[in-house]
């Protein structure tokens, strides 16, 4: 019984336990198990709103949206935009002690453990420039080769 006065008390003064601290502070005050898409901070500031977040707007009416509330609104507009467009429910969570590297975090308020939550930036190819290709040094010799061997 003495446990439980003690458990009582330390709740009054720290309030609920919660399960997770750590990820929660990394996740916005979400579980990882919930998460349907993740964005980085570096990745909010982008110019534009990735495609894959807009197609997780459309497809989890239901889910809520967690933004990094240490970011500026500025950076933050478009998907609040987007979001409301979508009808999704969205928070801006600030953590005066810790600031995630999450920037942005699409869950539901249950477990769905999806495998890849993150987005990754398909690198476009290097070589190709609006439809045509660079020429590389190695490409400009064979040519030259070629045509002096014609």
């Amino acid at each position: 019984m003495h446990k439980d006065i003690d458990d009582y008390i330390q709740q009054g003064i720290h309030g609920d336990k919660q399960t997770n601290p750590d990820e929660r502070r990394k996740f916005l005050g979400t579980l990882r198990e919930r998460i349907v898409i993740a964005l980085t901070q570096s990745q909010v500031r982008e110019t534009g709103i990735y495609k894959q977040v807009e197609d997780a707007f459309k497809e989890n009416g239901k889910a809520h949206l967690y933004l990094n509330g240490n970011m500026s609104y500025s950076e933050l507009s478009k998907y609040t935009k987007a979001a409301g467009d979508n009808r999704i429910e969205y928070t801006i969570v600030t953590n005066k002690d810790h600031n995630s590297e999450i920037g942005l975090v699409l869950a539901y308020d249950y477990a769905i453990d999806r495998e890849e939550i993150y987005v990754k930036k398909v690198m476009e190819n290097p070589m190709a420039v609006k439809g045509k290709e660079k020429k590389g040094v190695f490409t400009i010799f064979s040519n030259v080769f070629k045509r002096r061997s014609q």
